[in-house]
């Protein structure tokens, strides 16, 4: 974890805060002064704050039903924040592993544990995701043995890793995939000459998206344990 992360996680204190008591020289890690906020340190380091020894909050992990036109970023753009709808105190300090574009809705993981959410998003950890794909056109035969294979997505060197398809009907169906690159599901799509008009992710692992559209709720114990 950062070390500013770190500061906030365990005061009252803003980023902006945080960098300025670095800055000054205010912060020690085992015992030696450290004044850049970018330094990794870990809950196990005796970190102290004008000589007082600081311990950081509990870890907090969050289910959001993703509604339409918002996005996953910790800064308004085009379409504003999904974390304005996380009603938890410094909202704005936690992070979506995973992200969702603005079009996209559905489930996204909420969080403030770096570790955690990594083994979410990294290819390593085979982290299967299924998302319900509305199509264009209707599907051909083949691309269910397309995709198990792996295709050739635009700009990238290598196929995408297996996939699994579960067809719905001619133009609906259920896409899981262990990767996360931009745009994967609609390129992926693309790809075998078809189009995506409407993508939704239902699961990540073994979490599965019960929750109304634009609302949340923290994870169960098992839930949380499903990623460590």
């Amino acid at each position: 974890m950062r070390l500013d992360k770190f500061i906030c996680k365990s005061t009252e204190l803003s980023r902006a805060d945080a960098i300025k008591w670095l800055s000054e020289g205010n912060v020690s890690v085992n015992a030696e002064v450290v004044t850049d906020a970018a330094t990794q340190v870990h809950e196990n380091n005796h970190i102290t704050l004008n000589g007082k020894l600081l311990t950081a909050r509990a870890s907090r992990y969050i289910m959001m039903h993703k509604p339409l036109n918002t996005i996953c970023s910790n800064a308004d753009q085009v379409y504003p924040s999904l974390l304005h709808l996380v009603d938890v105190d410094k909202a704005f300090d936690l992070h979506i592993a995973g992200r969702l574009d603005a079009d996209t809705t559905g489930l996204v993981l909420i969080t403030d544990d770096g570790r955690w959410s990594y083994n979410i998003i990294t290819p390593k950890q085979q982290c299967k995701k299924v998302y319900r794909v509305g199509l264009r056109n209707a599907i051909a035969a083949d691309i269910a043995s397309r995709f198990e294979q792996g295709v050739q997505l635009q700009g990238e060197k290598a196929l995408t890793l297996p996939a699994t398809l579960e067809i719905i009907s001619d133009k609906e169906v259920l896409l899981t995939i262990t990767e996360g690159k931009h745009h994967q599901v609609k390129r992926m799509f693309a790809a075998v000459g078809n189009r995506v008009v409407s993508l939704h992710r239902e699961k990540i692992g073994d979490v599965s998206l019960n929750i109304a559209p634009g609302t949340w709720r923290y994870l169960s114990t098992d839930e949380i344990q499903c990623f460590q």
